[in-house]
């Protein structure tokens, strides 16, 4: 007897809803029909209805659901690959395709009615009714990747969403009416530049104009039915020009003073092109409420503000909305060529679900060119799509024709949806072209002559849709005339406003948010700050960091590390690094500021030396003693980061452009490390309050010092960082004792403005015994910007000027030595110096003949070009190792040697 011949009597209906949770979750099923399912798929491997190595048969009836089940399974895995999606070229063929043939069916089943229809929301339906659907559903304008998400709640909820009027927008009259009209701001903005500024760069978004309807519907969405407050945008060139006049409402006259190549007004502000600048602004939504939106400004190394948006989104959520993440959208505009060529994206990716890092979903839209500069996107990526990346997160993806506006609003309606229901990131792939060529003055049929002849002939997007509505009869050619010429001459008017304006102004970035702050010049940096704090309130902090909480099991090495930090303050008065760093972050989060700290492995500290995070022994529940100070301080938030320096930077450094009051610090590995995030560097902390007004204090903690242990690890390439400084754009410092780090941190917070800081801390240090400091050196003093040596003055014929913990090498020699003759200036802030003190303390030794710039680097390496370009005061000599390729020696004994040869040039007698 047939063991399967039950299923002649179980409604199919119901075993279509069984093997739709077995392809999507087989773990659900109760354990007989999943392997019954196996079973069956096995079987039909061959599209029979019998397998004799099996004995499996399953009734004719059942194994025709079974395959219309498979097709319908085939659409919605593989449907993206035969979409309508691409306006401009054939799309590229692939094999098998979803040929009812291939799924073990044929033209004799199209009028047999199905069950299997229950699954897509057509109830019983014949196989011609189920493919037309299918079709409509996938592979017309909008194609879906989701089948790969393994969460069965989010593949529904999509497969609902899906089968809503078959995945085809349904608008209103006026809301066709509204999408027209962001689509004729978004063409004729772009077609007046093109009249106005023939030949000018501007990265123009035509052939994917549907950006700024999409935009607009999401943002009008997000606040009118979630309720949303802000917005961050980050985005690269293509399209923000127009994004900032139709979106962000930036005042058109001010962009075309911009075209003009005005100088700016403000004299000590260089500025940047005008597709590179950004905007804050505030919207007022018909119910009266305020929408805040933000378009962070970036620079030409695409992904990266990707990284700071989030950032920037992070703080915000944490600060403003009490953790509320549906209170604000991130949103990020990518190119197709970088979003795929830049690792920067897969970094930002992984972050999206970290407890650091989060900003509970993000919406990626990418304008799609098929191109990037002049590489076709064959050359561009091996994924299929360019939105790939999307799948190492389980991401959904939403390809559409960027000629399809309706459609490319309904992807935006939908992917909102997603996010604020899931909190996750969710990609829409904006399939489009690039009329001209990478920038306007480019002539792309150098490289592709059959692409722009087909796009030469092609209409825009606000002409398509425009002649849909004709023909649907909602508009007439008289409405259509009268709207683009209307928006025309707006821009005509402002046009000529623009031409009486003699001076451009830059408007600054996110406003409110630096309410009280001061941008400051040189002179400001060099000015000392109050960073005292009371040694009894200090002791309190002590006590706290150094006590074990009730109820609290610590493993015994963790508790040591306690009674060490008691016995620094209590008993023999000598504060070692990591307690002098626990004291700063204690006593400024008692001030009120909070503090965040991210990196690799920064909890504990790569050299052991923080442990700011201890772990209950039995629950192993994460406890911070720095977060159990009182009921009235600020909170401090410490994250091992993912392996990754760019990125976390990039978020790190967003995070404190939005939240001024946190003490933001981003600690690399070794400080070599920093190399993996330059880009930062060069294109933010060094560069922005120039480029863009932006003032910012994020914290950078590079350890840095030559102990021997190769050429890797040693040098965190300080002369990169001060080649960077200029004018007053950062601080950069190298402390050679607790107390003095200790007060360079709360000067950071302390000052009425902010830079960026960037410190080579140590690692011998960490736990040398000469570095430490007593503790009413953290009470009374402030940060010293110069250390002058303690020996009798007159005695002195070498002046040597040194930096970090080169300084204990040469202090141990001199006591081994007994020199009286030798003195160490101790530069611990190398950039702005301050020239003054330097001056009054070489005044101080009037015996010397000779003065010395002593480094552990190798000549062309550390700081002695930038001391040589910036130290005039009196005529130095060099000592350091000669000229290498390499910081240093991979031999521990070559290096010793080398090391030696230095010490011993510093203390040779002329």
């Amino acid at each position: 007897m047939d063991k399967f011949s039950f299923l002649n009597t179980i409604h199919t209906g119901y075993i279509s809803d069984l093997y739709d949770t077995y392809l999507i979750n087989p773990d659900t099923l109760e354990p007989s029909w999943k392997s019954f399912f196996q079973g069956y798929d096995f079987a039909n491997e061959k599209y029979s209805s019998t397998n004799e190595e099996t004995n499996f048969k399953v009734p004719k009836n059942v194994l025709k659901e079974f395959k219309v089940l498979d097709l319908i399974n085939g659409y919605r895995t593989r449907g993206h690959l035969f979409t309508k999606t691409n306006p401009v070229r054939e799309r590229r063929k692939y094999e098998p395709t979803l040929a009812i043939e291939n799924f073990g069916l044929s033209k004799e089943d199209l009028d047999i009615v199905f069950d299997a229809g229950s699954s897509i929301g057509t109830g019983k339906a014949t196989l011609r009714e189920i493919i037309k659907h299918l079709e409509t559903v996938y592979c017309d304008s909008i194609g879906v990747e989701y089948m790969y998400i393994r969460n069965p709640e989010e593949i529904k909820w999509i497969q609902k969403q899906l089968n809503k009027n078959s995945n085809l927008p349904n608008y209103s009259n006026e809301s066709k009416k509204y999408i027209l009209k962001k689509l004729t701001q978004a063409v004729t903005f772009e077609n007046f530049l093109q009249t106005k500024y023939v030949g000018q760069k501007r990265f123009s978004l035509e052939g994917g104009e549907t950006l700024i309807p999409a935009i607009s519907a999401v943002i009008r969405n997000a606040a009118e039915i979630y309720d949303a407050d802000e917005f961050v945008l980050g985005m690269a060139h293509r399209g923000r020009l127009n994004t900032l006049t139709n979106i962000f409402r930036k005042p058109i006259r001010d962009v075309f003073s911009e075209f003009e190549g005005k100088d700016f007004e403000e004299k000590d502000f260089d500025g940047d092109v005008k597709y590179h600048l950004g905007l804050t602004t505030t919207k007022i939504l018909k119910n009266n409420k305020e929408l805040k939106m933000n378009l962070v400004p970036n620079p030409s190394h695409l992904e990266t503000v990707a990284a700071v948006a989030e950032g920037i989104s992070r703080a915000k959520i944490d600060k403003v909305y009490n953790g509320d993440n549906s209170k604000l959208l991130p949103i990020i505009v990518h190119g197709d060529a970088a979003i795929a060529g830049q690792g920067l994206v897969y970094e930002v990716t992984q972050m999206s679900k970290l407890n650091g890092y989060s900003t509970g979903g993000t919406i990626h839209i990418v304008i799609n060119n098929q191109i990037g500069f002049t590489t076709n996107y064959l050359d561009a990526r091996s994924s299929t799509y360019c939105t790939d990346v999307a799948k190492v997160t389980l991401s959904p993806v939403l390809h559409v024709n960027a000629d399809d506006v309706e459609a490319v609003v309904h992807a935006m309606e939908m992917a909102l949806d997603f996010r604020m229901k899931f909190k996750r990131d969710i990609f829409i792939d904006l399939l489009g072209y690039r009329k001209y060529g990478h920038n306007e003055g480019d002539e792309p049929r150098f490289t592709q002559p059959n692409l722009y002849k087909a796009i030469s002939k092609h209409s825009n997007p606000r002409d398509i849709y425009a002649q849909r509505l004709i023909k649907e009869g909602i508009i007439d050619t008289a409405y259509l005339n009268n709207s683009i010429a209307e928006f025309k001459n707006l821009l005509e008017e402002e046009y000529q406003h623009s031409k009486k304006v003699k001076t451009s102004k830059v408007r600054e970035f996110m406003q409110d948010t630096w309410k009280g702050f001061t941008r400051r010049d040189l002179n400001a940096m060099l000015v000392s700050v109050d960073t005292t704090y009371p040694e009894s309130k200090l002791k309190d902090i002590a006590k706290k960091v150094s006590t074990i909480p009730t109820g609290v099991k610590f493993l015994r090495k963790a508790e040591k590390i306690l009674r060490d930090r008691n016995k620094m303050v209590f008993e023999i008065n000598k504060i070692d690094w990591g307690m002098g760093e626990t004291l700063a972050y204690g006593s400024l989060l008692k001030e009120g500021f909070d503090v965040r700290i991210s990196g690799q492995d920064v909890e504990r500290g790569t050299f052991s030396h923080r442990h700011a995070i201890l772990r209950d022994e039995i629950s192993e529940e994460r406890i911070n003693l720095l977060n159990k100070l009182d009921d009235k301080q600020g909170e401090m938030n410490i994250y091992n980061s993912l392996l990754s320096e760019y990125g976390v930077l990039g978020f790190d450094y967003g995070y404190a452009m939005a939240n001024p009051n946190t003490l933001t610090i981003w600690e690399a590995q070794f400080g070599d490390f920093s190399n993996g995030a330059q880009i930062i560097f060069d294109q933010y902390l060094s560069a922005a309050e120039d480029k863009w007004k932006l003032q910012n204090g994020i914290v950078v903690l590079l350890p840095h010092g030559y102990e021997g242990q190769g050429s890797e690890h040693s040098s965190a390439r300080m002369e990169r960082f001060l080649q960077l400084c200029a004018i007053d754009n950062m601080i950069v410092a190298d402390c050679t004792t607790p107390a003095n780090f200790y007060h360079l941190l709360r000067r950071q917070m302390k000052r009425d403005y902010r830079k960026p800081l960037i410190v080579f801390t140590p690692k011998s240090l960490l736990r040398h015994p000469l570095a430490v400091s007593s503790l009413n050196e953290f009470s009374e003093g402030n940060f010293q910007e110069v250390i002058d040596d303690t020996i009798e003055a007159k005695n002195i014929t070498k002046l040597v000027f040194c930096t970090g913990k080169f300084y204990y090498d040469l202090l141990a020699e001199r006591n081994k030595l007994e020199r009286n003759d030798v003195a160490f200036i101790r530069i611990e802030q190398l950039f702005p110096l301050h020239l003054d003190k330097l001056q009054k303390i070489i005044d101080k030794y009037t015996n010397v003949k000779n003065y010395v710039w002593a480094q552990e680097e190798p000549e062309n390496m550390g700081a002695w070009s930038f001391m040589l370009q910036r130290f005039r005061l009196v005529p130095l000599e060099v000592a350091s190792q000669p000229f290498y390729a390499v910081p240093a020696a991979g031999s521990a004994a070559r290096f010793k040697r080398r090391h030696q040869r230095i010490i011993d040039k510093v203390f040779k007698t002329n």
